[in-house]
């Protein structure tokens, strides 16, 4: 009987723009679907933008074993210390059992150990039992994170959206705290009348930032800057936004509808951040913003918002469910590095 050697870690290189093809390929054979569109934007912004991106390969006598990409998160659910998000893994059928998953996981993990990061994140349903058992045998744990969704229906359409959406050609949280107040017990009855909400542009940044640096008491410029770039630049469609009175911005939202994060393949939208300036708070700001968002995912037949709170950031957490999310299927999980 013949025996097939382990791969290890030192066979993992760096994902190049020639695999895209065989990228594509696997993916498509494990999905059922294609989605080069999706690898595509994430191979041209690890190009772009290398110290933000982590991505690996392996390679065997056939091509392509496996891939793993990863994105260096900043300041995501409030943390000072970065980590690095798991986005997708995919080992070619006939290669698995080789632990090509596992050495690719650990290249990834050395990379960001390198790096300084302190942990590894991701997100998988509950009921998905195969990716369960690998992330249990990989030492993943829950995270204390909350994770919740809302799904877009008919609540989120009864106005016409005030603002464009724009869609590329061929394609279809911080730690904020005060997003406003809901108007009564008819949430999206006036709240986009609160103020003039409009899609986001690059020339919203200087704003933006000193709305974040007036919430968490950090300069985080740099953060909001990629996270612009990400859901301006590496998203299949682009749905952040601004609210303005009196024509000052004075709240936003960064969102992006992609498939493929965490593997996924459902039309779902990630709200990555949101905040409204201190002075305008408890106006239906966030309300309003969110009301215009829920429009323009339901124009766009995106099925489903999702993101993640802190464990502490109880304001936020109650806003989002009085804006109609809840707990979702989807659980999150870390794993610690040792740097």
């Amino acid at each position: 009987m013949e025996t097939i050697a382990p791969i290890h870690a030192a066979d993992a290189r760096p994902l190049a723009r020639h695999d895209l093809d065989p990228v594509v390929a696997i993916d498509a054979r494990l999905e059922g679907r294609t989605r080069r569109a999706y690898f595509e934007r994430r191979l041209a912004s690890a190009l772009r933008e290398p110290d933000l991106h982590l991505q690996f390969a392996i390679d065997d006598g056939e091509g392509l074993a496996g891939y793993i990409l990863g994105r260096v998160m900043e300041g995501e659910f409030g943390r000072a210390a970065p980590g690095v998000r798991l986005e997708t893994i995919g080992v070619r059928p006939d290669a698995k059992g080789r632990n090509v998953g596992g050495r690719l996981l650990d290249a990834l993990a050395a990379e960001a150990g390198r790096r300084g990061v302190v942990e590894l994140r991701t997100a998988a349903r509950w009921n998905d039992h195969a990716m369960l058992r690998w992330l249990d045998e990989h030492g993943f744990v829950i995270a204390p994170n909350h994770v919740v969704d809302r799904v877009i229906d008919a609540t989120a359409i009864e106005a016409p959206v005030d603002g464009p959406v724009t869609v590329r050609e061929g394609h279809g949280p911080g730690h904020e705290i005060d997003y406003g107040a809901p108007e009564g017990n008819d949430y999206e009855r006036l709240a986009r009348d609160t103020c003039d909400v409009r899609a986001m542009s690059p020339a919203d940044l200087p704003e933006i930032a000193r709305i974040d640096r007036a919430i968490t008491r950090r300069d985080r410029s740099g953060y909001i800057r990629h996270k612009l770039d990400e859901a301006m630049d590496e998203s299949g469609v682009r749905v952040s936004m601004t609210a303005r009175r009196d024509g000052a911005i004075v709240g936003y939202a960064m969102a992006r509808a992609d498939l493929g994060d965490f593997g996924r393949t459902d039309p779902t939208a990630i709200l990555d951040t949101i905040g409204v300036d201190p002075d305008y708070a408890h106006q239906g700001i966030g309300h309003a913003m969110l009301s215009q968002l829920f429009l323009n995912l339901a124009a766009l037949r995106i099925e489903r918002v999702e993101t993640v709170v802190a464990p502490r950031d109880l304001a936020l957490l109650g806003f989002l469910y009085d804006a109609g999310f809840a707990p979702s299927q989807r659980l999150p999980f870390m794993r610690s590095i040792a740097v």
